[in-house]
């Protein structure tokens, strides 16, 4: 079983352009992350994904693997199709390239469901939120008994907190685990209105009738979408001395 880790990066961010190449503690957020993911102990290999040639540069830099990509692609998971077409694995992984400290047991822990699972073909992360519930950039999920996704969506579910006194609210984190088969045949299919509405990809796998299993970590993950997201990461890092 051959697992592969890709991470999306491309320069073009509306909010924060040239974002993978801006220095963290003097490494490259693209760097940080790739050396997080290579920490995975389920991961067999490690590639970034980019149609950028100072991010491709940067990585060949730190003696990463790099692909160049179309730069005609809308969407991170467009990119990681480009590039799955050439590899042989059995497994991908879809990692932000925007989230330098991203835990490696997490990574790990949301592989383990589609090992163990052989009729599994999704999984995620999703972390208990404390606070920020009406943020419509913070994504909640709700699942069923069996830790299947129900919903998706940037508004607060259930809408009335108040009410539900014993529900937890979960945010998603981004990280998705696919079998390359369902990744493929995902990419292929029209977007559903409802992904279209709420600007979300994991809601047409629900709506393909796929199920999304998810993982629940006791860790957030910190993603830098913003320069203001940067500051208080570089503060939070001189106030503990380091950055773990």
């Amino acid at each position: 079983m051959i697992v592969t880790g890709i991470i999306p990066a491309r320069y073009s961010s509306t909010r924060f352009p040239g974002k993978p190449l801006i220095l963290i503690d003097g490494k490259s957020m693209i760097q940080r992350v790739y050396e997080q993911a290579q920490k995975s102990k389920l991961i067999n290999n490690v590639i970034v994904a980019t149609d950028n040639k100072e991010i491709f540069d940067c990585v060949r830099g730190f003696k990463g693997n790099v692909i160049m990509t179309s730069n005609k692609h809308k969407t991170g998971t467009d990119r990681i199709c480009e590039v799955i077409k050439k590899i042989k694995s059995d497994i991908i992984v879809n990692i932000q390239g925007d989230e330098p400290f991203i835990k490696p047991i997490n990574i790990d822990k949301a592989i383990k469901p589609l090992l163990k699972d052989k009729s599994l073909n999704v999984s995620t992360l999703a972390v208990e939120m404390v606070n920020d519930f009406y943020d419509i950039n913070k994504v909640k999920v709700v699942f069923d008994k069996n830790n299947n996704a129900l919903l998706f969506s940037r508004s607060l579910i259930p809408n009335n907190i108040k009410r539900a006194v014993n529900i937890k609210i979960y945010k998603h984190l981004g990280l998705y685990v696919y079998r390359k088969k369902f990744l493929l045949k995902f990419n292929k299919t029209t977007q559903s209105e409802i992904e279209k509405a709420e600007s979300l990809e994991q809601l047409r796998i629900l709506w393909m009738g796929e199920k999304i299993r998810v993982v629940v970590s006791k860790d957030d993950s910190i993603s830098v979408d913003t320069k203001s997201d940067l500051r208080k990461i570089l503060k939070h890092i001189k106030k503990r001395g380091n950055i773990k």
